[in-house]
């Protein structure tokens, strides 16, 4: 498995930050690495809602939500291909009157080390876009 990771303080609640992560369909909004989020099941994300997600430079994926715990703030969501899982994980902390973000992707499977190592820096520029676009979402 090959983890990329990223964590972002905010100047602001961590419920509204927790807010903002949950409307992934207005991620498009504060982050260059979304083009279109669109949910495909009706109601608030939960487990086993899904998303069909666009990002540029990458083939359309439809993701699903496979944990998801409005107590200690945290989801992931997977995306399947033959070989390959990928999983997002999102993390608000409640620091007093500001919040830590912790952001992650997972890739594994039989095919994740010829995956990871090309997407490395992908990765990584979509995660420090995500982290910068939800801090200035969150502050302004």
């Amino acid at each position: 498995m090959k983890r990329f990771e990223i964590t972002v303080e905010i100047q602001a609640a961590a419920q509204k930050a927790w807010a903002v992560l949950l409307d992934v369909e207005r991620w498009p909004e504060w982050t260059a690495s979304m083009q279109r989020v669109t949910l495909l099941d009706g109601g608030p994300l939960r487990v086993g809602s899904r998303a069909r997600v666009e990002q540029p430079g990458l083939p359309a994926a439809v993701w699903q939500v496979t944990e998801l715990d409005g107590a200690v703030r945290s989801f992931t969501w997977t995306s399947r291909g033959p070989g390959l899982q990928v999983a997002g994980l999102h993390r608000v902390e409640e620091f007093g009157r500001h919040c830590k973000v912790t952001l992650a992707i997972e890739i594994s499977g039989l095919l994740s080390a010829l995956v990871a190592r090309p997407l490395r820096g992908l990765n990584q520029k979509y995660l420090g876009f995500e982290a910068a676009g939800l801090r200035e979402r969150c502050e302004a």
